[in-house]
């Protein structure tokens, strides 16, 4: 059996940093690990391709024609570029199967482009009956695990061999699925439920070594969504990673994704900076407590905000930030008081999103119950789509804030001063005792650099003053705060991007008055009350 892995494109947003991109000499943030997951679930004997369009692959008529079935992958945010690829291969005569995060939530468009099989839901599960059925001599059919959720402890090791690794900024690695929260809008529990399900240590082990030994030295992305979830296995694995790390002489640096609650737990804190844990995506949301506790983000509420995200920083630990406007309920003003936020915190990258309901969220049902849903809008959660609900407040208003928000936020002289304060304050980390040499590219990169933010833009004056003040008072975070302001590269070009598509929804956006949120309110009150 042959079989095309295609992984769609993304748009550009707030994550693909294409500017910043081509100074680092890569051609894509993070490989599609959907895919290589699936080629290593599948039957070994069976021959692969993969095309990932968002490194530039092509694909070709000899492509085409090559496998028996064709297969995709995909967020919500790929919806349009999986659709098309779906029917040029059906315009071809090719046998698709598809599944991933967005065809599990919205099943009836690949359907209606022409997929046919469906994979949906874990494919630990799933897979085994696609392969069962296509060795019954099955044409099409739809597999779902019918709310089974598998252990990991058995999932094979990605063929990372697949990939064009030189085409990456970062490889990917997941240690576990699953979030134990119930936030109102969030998709990952309705995907892999509420309870984390973890890999052994051995098996995360395994995975690093095989990177290992492929020669990668960068950066590696934890995908977990909350990569202490469960505190009990991941302390188990932090305190394996440590030693592979020191025996490997530190080859990687890690980013994921974490809950704010990880400023509480000061163990857990010093074994993930003791593993070499770079950077982290927090979900702070919004700074309204109100908000929070509305979306039953309720474990945000319990420490200051900005102290948690100081003391993450200050452990050695870039923070980053997912921040939301469009709560029921929000008292105008909630961009600004955002603003407020980052400033304080010094956050360098915060992604300011409008709120959107996803599919079969709590959220999603909530307002179809209450006949706020906009069925002519999609949630794809990217910064560039309006809400797809009627909203509490003037939709407007909310727009208006929140392009205001990030405008603000992504000025250079604003980001650069963030940038500065949030590495000038970082506590260390491990080091190995060999250095890496820079490569050809990382020089022309740095280059680069130095010449837009060093000659050519006006913050010259501010850009090397602070990097002067950086090698002279923590010259240890130099490379982590190099790579930071290459980012803003691409968010100066990309602010335009996100204005010009929202405003362009909102002029063909069909106005409705606001949505009354007194019974909102009044369950926010109830759950105040001690």
């Amino acid at each position: 059996m042959k079989i095309l892995f295609i992984y769609p494109k993304f748009p550009s947003s707030f994550w693909s940093f294409e500017k910043a991109l081509e100074l680092s000499g890569h051609k894509a943030l993070l490989p599609p690990l959907s895919l290589i997951t699936v080629a290593a679930l599948l039957p070994q004997e069976w021959e692969f391709r993969l095309k990932d369009r968002n490194i530039g692959d092509e694909i070709s008529e000899d492509d085409w024609q090559w496998p028996d079935i064709v297969a995709f992958s995909g967020m919500i945010v790929q919806k349009p570029d999986m659709l098309h690829l779906i029917r040029e291969a059906k315009k071809r005569g090719k046998q698709v199967a598809a599944g991933g995060p967005y065809v599990t939530s919205l099943s009836e468009d690949a359907l209606e482009a022409g997929a046919d099989f469906l994979i949906l839901d874990e494919g630990e599960i799933t897979l085994p009956l696609f392969v069962a059925a296509l060795e019954k001599g099955a044409t099409s059919g739809v597999f779902r695990a019918d709310g089974k959720r598998p252990e990991v402890t058995s999932t094979p090791i990605p063929r990372y061999d697949l990939l064009n690794m030189n085409a990456y900024a970062k490889m990917s690695v997941q240690f576990s699925r699953g979030c134990p929260f119930q936030c109102e809008f969030c998709d990952i529990i309705v995907l892999y439920g509420r309870k984390p399900r973890t890999k052994t240590s051995a098996q995360v082990l395994a995975e690093l070594q095989a990177l290992y030994d492929t020669g990668w030295r960068q950066t590696i992305f934890m995908v977990d969504d909350n990569f202490i979830g469960n505190k009990k296995n991941v302390r188990a694995l932090l305190q394996e990673l440590i030693p592979w790390q020191q025996e490997h002489d530190y080859p990687f640096v890690f980013t994921t994704e974490a809950s704010l609650d990880l400023a509480e737990d000061q163990e857990l804190l010093d074994l993930m900076i003791a593993a070499n844990f770079g950077a982290v995506f927090l979900g702070i949301e919004t700074p309204d407590t109100a908000s929070l506790l509305r979306s039953k983000k309720s474990q945000n509420t319990r420490q200051p905000m900005v102290e948690s995200v100081r003391k993450i920083n200050q452990a050695g630990i870039r923070v980053m930030a997912g921040l939301i406007i469009g709560f029921d309920g929000e008292e105008a003003g909630a961009g600004q008081r955002i603003i407020d936020f980052v400033e304080e915190t010094a956050i360098p990258q915060p992604l300011v999103t409008m709120l959107q309901a996803l599919p079969h969220t709590a959220l999603w049902h909530r307002l179809e119950k209450e006949g706020r849903l906009l069925t002519q809008l999609e949630g794809n959660i990217n910064q560039t789509t309006i809400t797809n609900f009627i909203p509490t407040r003037p939709m407007a208003e909310i727009v208006e804030e929140h392009i205001a928000c990030f405008w603000h936020l992504y000025e250079p002289e604003r980001y650069l001063e963030r940038t500065y304060r949030h590495y000038l304050h970082m506590g260390s980390r491990p080091q190995g005792k060999k250095k890496q040499k820079p490569e050809l590219h990382q020089l022309w990169g740095a280059l680069i650099l130095f010449w837009r933010q060093g000659v050519k833009r006006s913050t010259r004056g501010q850009f090397w003053r602070q990097l002067f003040l950086i090698l002279k008072h923590n010259p240890r975070v130099i490379n982590g705060y190099l790579a930071t302001c290459a980012i803003l590269e691409h968010l100066i070009d990309y602010r335009e991007i996100a204005r010009r598509e929202i405003e362009a929804q909102l002029a063909i956006f069909p106005q409705h008055e606001p949505a009354s949120s007194g019974g909102e309110a009044k369950a926010v009150q109830e759950e105040e009350q001690p």
